[in-house]
């Protein structure tokens, strides 16, 4: 039994036996052909890009129906790609010059291009080498008759284990025999990450070496909740996690029934519990969970998903269908929070943009203040749509008064443009910011004079804290929601907004987390934003206490020392009020 470790990208639990992917496709010979054949090579050619780029516009118009419009706009670089004439003429040369097959030339045309991608300091460029290589399978399919990756003839359940998987295989994956993905490459903002996400399959990348690792055949635990694989698991460890599964479908059905009813303390305390979304379509899964509205809308998506910038029409046409959608409950959209290693060089001004160290560089709001038509943009979409329903915006990344007063008075700028066109927005709509940096953690009392509500975002705010890198896997012991510090800095933050009466909300994954849920509400959180899932648990935990059993947990883990004391006191407690809810969950990984 081999226990490996990489970044968690979708959660969920899968097990089932592995379909290994090759790392890397084989390669085509290169063969020449008579004269006469030439004419025929290249209407080969002709034939395959155009039967290619039909089967790419029916794997886009299948994910706009499954997935949403943004996310299928990543094919439409695909059919860029094979139209144009750059590429194209260098195949036609070739067999024309060089009298090689079609299939060659493809593939050396190609593969030449995926390395320069593959080869670029840019991350964005890079990310495309993958494209590219989609685009040669796909094409290389259709000339030489071959699906390369074996998976349209699964016949079983499978876990795909791939060096890299590309944005079609991946939008192409049948849910019902594919359970979970686990690939060597990727990142969290990978194509691949995304898509696994929307879809719903449990999917952990960045494991280097996993396509070493497995054979096809293998039996493997796949736990998306922490980004860690159980490579051929014994008898003991298969019976952990079968539990757990049986465990968590069991509680799931019976916590169907809470889904109308209140979060509501046993002594009539009322917490709101909110979610956590992506994409348009969560929306219905976190309501279906009982969601009284969304705290967390993040925007990224929009980005990562195109290959341009997206429009002011894009962005309020989705902005209006999470509205919509949600019939009248709350919505808080977070501007834009990713790097500037991640976003289009339009917005950077070049494409060899990097970073040395990107948590502490140009990201999330710093990159918006140094982007101002970007920034723009985002916020016309956002006043535009919230004519719709009730919206609040939410700064991410403020580590200072200044740079949340920068981007009041942008707000300010831009509504004063939507008022001189006489387009209509929500003028009272309330402003709110993340606490994810330590310094806004301190200085909260401050920030309370200048917005409406809080957010606190633990995700960054623990990394900051305890200088770990979250996705790095070598240090992931260190980085930890019960660490001393981190419970200090939330309870202060939340002092502070009741102090300033104002609304504070916690919408990291320690919200998600059910060992944490009688400790923040014994520091006085009276509202979560979670990941849809986790809403019954959280909600039953809550209706099974009292603020006053809450506030003696919160009383007595600011006497410890260290988080191993916190987490384990913790989780004590909750089984008391819920005995069944770690059953299965204590795994020794």
């Amino acid at each position: 039994m081999l226990t490996k470790r990489g970044i968690p990208v979708s959660p969920g639990v899968a097990i089932a036996p592995a379909i290994v992917l090759d790392a890397e496709d084989q390669p085509i010979r290169r063969r020449t052909v008579p004269h006469s054949g030439v004419n025929g090579e290249v209407q080969r050619l002709e034939k395959a890009l155009t039967d290619a780029t039909r089967e790419i516009e029916t794997v886009r118009d299948r994910t706009a129906e499954t997935l949403g419009n943004e996310l299928s706009k990543i094919f439409n670089v695909h059919i860029g790609m094979l139209a144009d004439p750059a590429l194209t003429t260098r195949m036609r040369g070739a067999i024309k010059s060089e009298r090689v097959t079609a299939e060659y030339a493809v593939y050396n045309t190609l593969r030449s291009l995926a390395l320069q991608f593959k080869q670029n300091e840019s991350t964005m460029v890079r990310k495309m080498g993958s494209d590219v290589t989609d685009l040669e399978r796909r094409v290389l399919k259709h000339l030489i008759g071959e699906a390369r990756s074996g998976l349209n003839e699964l016949d079983h359940q499978a876990i795909v284990v791939a060096h890299d998987l590309t944005p079609s295989q991946t939008a192409s994956l049948d849910k019902s025999k594919i359970k979970a993905l686990i690939i060597d490459l990727g990142g969290r903002t990978s194509h691949t990450a995304i898509l696994a996400h929307a879809l719903g399959i449990p999917a952990i990348v960045g494991l280097e070496d996993i396509t070493s690792e497995v054979s096809t055949g293998d039996s493997l635990i796949v736990d998306g909740h922490r980004g860690v694989v159980v490579i051929d698991p014994d008898a003991a460890k298969l019976m952990e996690y079968r539990q757990e599964v049986r465990r968590m479908a069991a509680f799931e059905d019976t916590l169907d029934e809470l889904r109308d009813k209140p979060a509501v303390t046993r002594d009539g305390t009322e917490v709101i519990l909110q979610a956590n979304i992506e994409f348009p379509t969560e929306v219905d899964e976190a309501v279906a969970k009982g969601a009284v509205g969304i705290g967390l809308y993040r925007t990224e998506f929009l980005y990562l998903g195109a290959d341009v910038e997206p429009s002011e029409e894009t962005q309020y046409e989705a902005y209006v269908d999470v509205i919509r959608r949600l019939g009248g409950r709350p919505l808080t959209i977070r501007t834009l929070d990713l790097g500037a290693d991640k976003v289009h060089e339009s917005v950077t001004g070049s494409s060899e943009y990097n970073e040395r160290n990107p948590f502490l560089g140009c990201r999330s709001i710093r990159l918006c203040l140094q982007s101002l038509p970007l920034f723009k943009t985002q916020l016309r979409a956002i006043l535009r749509a919230s004519i719709e329903g009730p919206v609040k915006i939410m700064f991410p990344l403020i580590s200072n008064i200044m740079e949340l007063r920068q981007a009041k008075m942008i707000l300010s700028d831009v509504k004063e443009d939507l008022e001189d066109q006489g387009i209509p927005y929500r003028e009272q709509i309330p402003i709110g910011m993340m606490i994810e940096v330590p310094s806004a953690a301190i200085q909260a009392m401050t920030f309370t004079r200048e917005v409406d509500f809080f957010s606190v975002g633990t995700n960054d705010l623990i990394q900051y804290t305890v200088a770990v890198d979250r996705s790095n896997e070598r240090i992931a012991n260190l980085y930890s929601a019960a660490h001393p510090a981190v419970v200090s800095l939330i309870k202060e933050v939340i002092r502070s907004a009741q102090r300033g009466k104002i609304d504070v909300s916690l919408c990291g994954e320690m919200a998600s987390e059910p060992e944490f849920t009688m400790l923040l509400v014994g520091l006085g959180l009276r509202s979560f934003s979670i990941t849809p899932p986790a809403i019954p648990e959280i909600k039953q935990i809550i209706r099974s206490v009292s603020v006053d059993q809450c506030r003696r947990v919160a009383r007595k883990v600011s006497g410890f020392d260290s988080d191993r004391e916190i987490i384990n006191y913790l989780r004590d407690e909750v089984v008391k009020v819920m005995p069944d809810l770690f059953e299965g969950r204590s795994f020794g990984i």
